[in-house]
């Protein structure tokens, strides 16, 4: 099932003329979902695109509590090397998400295993068929599981880990993964905040320099008002994977899934 609604804009926020911007909520694993998200946009841009830029902004967390984390990247990669058709110029931007950051601090930091399982690390480690022993406590043991890790990734998914973007700016968007800290300027912004930052962010009023496009924190419908908007419908739990499309001062939403799993 698809669900969309359209928004325009009271203030005029918005992209370049002649350019289309995805910007696409947090995966989670659900491999299942991301496949059906893509074949929406791509029968949207069939009937919206031709002619036009279209950018499709992955706003991170593609690892972690869903069952086809392997799969997701398998899709995500695959996706960055296919080329243009039909006239349509697309441009695929991959930010970093904070499970991202916690897989590759595992990788760096085996210790920090036990953390990262409590979190959805397990169910990202049996996509790569790594599995885990009974006794965790020794040091030995993660350094194990976190060696096994490496080689069942392989390079190519490893390269694509560790050049993922912390944001991207288009037209008077912002685009993270978590949020911007209050007070701060776009410039002065920490990597911890864009990856991480929630309550801060979330219950402040004040605005910034762009409107701010982000996941992280999952409501059961995208949010939108004068400051930002929110796309992480917690696809792993509620089976529902949302991306807002912005077209000049339009915003509109849409989604894919209707089942909770």
């Amino acid at each position: 099932m698809i669900l969309s609604w359209f928004k325009r804009e009271k203030r005029e926020i918005s992209v370049p003329g002649g350019q289309i911007v995805y910007a696409i909520g947090d995966v989670h694993g659900r491999d299942d979902l991301l496949t059906e998200l893509l074949e929406v946009i791509e029968a949207d841009l069939e009937k919206t695109g031709a002619g036009k830029t279209v950018s499709i902004i992955f706003l991170g967390d593609y690892v972690d509590r869903g069952i086809g984390s392997k799969s997701v990247l398998d899709t995500l990669i695959l996706l960055a090397q296919s080329v243009a058709e039909d006239g349509v110029k697309v441009e695929v931007i991959f930010l970093k998400g904070n499970h991202e950051e916690a897989l590759l601090h595992f990788l760096d930091e085996p210790e920090f295993g036990e953390q990262w399982l409590i979190h959805g690390g397990t169910e990202t480690l049996a996509s790569y068929g790594v599995f885990l022993p009974r006794a965790r406590k020794d040091h030995h043991i993660w350094q194990k599981v976190s060696d096994d890790f490496r080689a069942a990734l392989g390079e190519k998914h490893l390269s694509f880990l560790n050049t993922l973007k912390l944001s991207a700016t288009i037209g008077d968007y912002i685009f993270v993964h978590a949020g911007l800290r209050p007070g701060k300027s776009i410039e002065a912004q920490d990597e911890h905040d864009l990856l991480w930052i929630r309550t801060d962010f979330m219950e402040d009023n004040s605005r910034f320099e762009k409107k701010i496009v982000h996941g992280h924190t999952p409501k059961p419908k995208p949010y939108l008002d004068h400051r930002r908007i929110g796309v992480d419908t917690g696809a792993y739990i509620t089976g529902v994977l949302t991306a807002v499309r912005l077209e000049e001062n339009q915003v509109f939403f849409l989604q894919t899934g209707s089942k909770t799993s």
